[in-house]
């Protein structure tokens, strides 16, 4: 459901309360574009669940595929100041 910054503005947080009973996300829009997104926090963390679960699968697809290097922390440090 799409909701205004003005409707946010005059009836705060309890409106979001109210809305997630029936809506699983809600857009906020400021000046007619869609600028936020709130969600329940177990929806939430179910999404962040998701991302995480996809980071660990790339990483071990990377590991596999032999695509990472083996350096000592130092090494590592002054590769992470170089880009500085």
């Amino acid at each position: 459901m799409k909701i205004n910054a003005n409707e946010v503005k005059l009836k705060g947080v309890s409106l979001f309360e109210s809305l997630l009973k029936k809506f699983d996300e809600l857009i906020i829009n400021v000046r007619g574009k869609e600028k936020y997104v709130v969600l329940d926090i177990e929806r939430y963390k179910e999404f962040r669940m998701n991302e995480l679960d996809i980071a660990y699968m790339k990483t071990m697809q990377d590991i596999e595929d032999k695509k990472y290097k083996v350096q000592s922390a130092k090494e590592h440090t002054q590769e992470l100041l170089d880009e500085l």
